[in-house]
């Protein structure tokens, strides 16, 4: 066996509807493609409905299973309630709801408008936030049973990082979520969860983070105590059986899935402190091209 394998019997999501958001590409379609493989029903949102439904399309084909694309911006309550619906109305219920809608962006924070505070506090925390209160009132309100709510974190969540001042003040606040909401609705029946990934990249947002040679440049791999990145089939494992039902018992926990990276060095970006102050300039400018492609 290697840590690329598939972890979990066939069958182990047998009969669950499963929402992720930020489901499109990156992380959210690696751990909803292995969803749909255990037997899941999965629903996948984000903004782009023209990218969500290529995945899904992409999913089904090589899965089997049945994805769902539902165009939503976590960043509107009203818009969370009108997913959650179109989701119940073509699955007939939700059993769990996985936060991984993101944003973020390396910068220095005194470069920083209040307008690029706010993105990212927007969707990572009052998108989360969003979404929980919608699911969670629901499932409330109907007295289900048996739910439960995964984030995504980090690692920074917890230690604070310099150069992500936005993406770590909005993740301790999902963190800070979690944990509370772990004690104060088991009564209903439902489980609160966090994964804190450490180095897993995407190409979409390792791109936009670190444009250009930059990944070559702050190899984050090093900074890992096993000398490696992370695969996504392993955030996948862990992530199935925190909502399976073999994850029965586990709650208000986050697990940390890093190499031992943040105990080798607190605060994911910190090594950034070595950017000279004309880079940063190139940077902001190869950002911001990205952005516009």
């Amino acid at each position: 066996m290697k840590y690329t394998d598939k972890m979990l019997r066939d069958g182990a999501l047998e009969g669950k509807s499963i929402v992720v958001t930020g489901g499109g590409s990156g992380l959210g379609k690696a751990m909803t493609k292995y969803f749909l493989e255990l037997g899941a029903n999965v629903a996948i949102t984000s903004r782009s409905l023209e990218k969500l439904e290529t995945t899904a399309k992409e999913l089904e084909a090589e899965t089997g299973g049945t994805c769902f694309a539902v165009a939503c911006d976590v960043r509107h309550y009203d818009q969370v309630e009108a997913m959650r619906d179109k989701v119940i109305a073509k699955f007939g219920k939700i059993d769990v709801l996985l936060n991984n809608a993101a944003g973020n962006f390396i910068s220095p924070t005194e470069r920083l408008s209040a307008n690029a505070f706010d993105t990212i506090i927007d969707i990572v925390l009052k998108g989360t936030k969003n979404c929980t209160l919608a699911f969670g009132k629901h499932w409330i309100d109907t007295k289900q049973e048996n739910t439960n709510v995964l984030n995504i974190v980090t690692t920074y969540a917890w230690t604070g990082s310099a150069y992500v001042v936005p993406s770590a003040t909005a993740k301790a606040g999902v963190l800070a979520l979690t944990r509370s909401l772990a004690v104060e609705w088991a009564k209903y029946g439902m489980r609160f969860n966090a994964i804190a990934p450490g180095p897993f990249p995407t190409k979409g947002a390792w791109d936009r983070l670190l444009p250009g040679d930059l990944k070559e440049k702050f190899d984050l791999a090093k900074k890992v105590p096993l000398k490696r990145v992370g695969d996504h089939q392993e955030l996948a494992n862990l992530a199935a059986y925190m909502v399976s039902d073999f994850g029965a018992y586990l709650n208000g926990e986050v697990i940390t899935l890093d190499g031992g990276e943040w105990l080798k060095g607190a605060g994911q970006f910190n090594l950034l402190e070595a950017v000279p102050e004309e880079m940063w300039d190139m940077l902001e400018a190869m950002i911001r091209s990205k952005k516009k492609q």
